[in-house]
């Protein structure tokens, strides 16, 4: 696409939002004396004006194939360099630290090329992103298992030392009567009843409880409140 000088001015004047703008000192490769400039950035188009208001700007720097770079001429200057064949170097400068800080980062970031780069390093981090959430959603999926309800892992036979040993030496012998009977009960399957029932009937309980506690707190009240009938 070409752009004519027409269609400079018009987008420069246009209502378009600008990135920043403000009064910069600027002198190019020939000159050394600097000249007060209004500048506005728009997009990757760095406007520059005799003075805040005009309608048609006095020239224009495309930021595409340059750097900024800090320069030691004059306090808080800094410059526009472009490194291809022929390239010119704009030598710029302000009146504070944070200002030129703050037109350097907002003329570096201006270029396509460096949008180019923000979008392929954002589409990264969402392909990434996407990447952890899917493991962890398959992780949860494979520790549930198929079953509505997760199920506690089955316990291991453990001893208990503080349940009272049988008399006599204290130890079942193998083979004997008492040994089978340990055998044949701890064979035994416990029963296992699932934590909705057990809340579902301890629940119960405590509700009724609680109901009845409260009518008898209200009860109390009203009985205080009710004034006494003089004889």
């Amino acid at each position: 696409m070409k752009i004519n000088e027409k269609n400079l001015c018009a987008f420069a004047s246009s209502a378009t939002p600008v990135d920043r703008e403000g009064w910069l000192d600027m002198r190019g490769e020939v000159g050394k004396s600097y000249q007060r400039r209004w500048f506005t950035l728009k997009g990757n188009l760095l406007f520059y004006f005799d003075k805040n208001g005009d309608k048609e700007p006095v020239g224009v720097i495309i930021l595409e194939g340059c750097t900024i770079e800090l320069t030691e001429e004059e306090s808080y200057s800094f410059k526009i360099v472009f490194h291809c064949e022929g390239g010119r170097t704009y030598f710029l400068c302000t009146n504070s630290q944070a200002s030129m800080e703050a037109w350097m980062k907002a003329l570096a970031c201006a270029s396509y090329d460096y949008m180019k780069l923000m979008v392929a390093e954002l589409q990264r981090q969402l392909e990434e992103a996407e990447a952890e959430e899917a493991a962890e959603a398959a992780g949860i999926v494979a520790a549930t298992g198929s079953d509505d309800e997760p199920r506690v892992p089955p316990r291991g036979q453990r001893h208990n030392p503080f349940n009272k040993q049988p008399e006599g030496d204290g130890k079942a012998v193998p083979g004997s009567r008492h040994h089978k009977e340990t055998v044949k009960a701890a064979e035994v399957p416990r029963k296992k009843v699932p934590f909705r029932e057990i809340h579902k009937t301890f629940g119960r309980k405590i509700l009724a409880d609680r109901s009845e506690w409260r009518a008898r707190l209200k009860l109390r009240e009203e009985t205080r409140e009710k004034p006494l009938i003089q004889l």
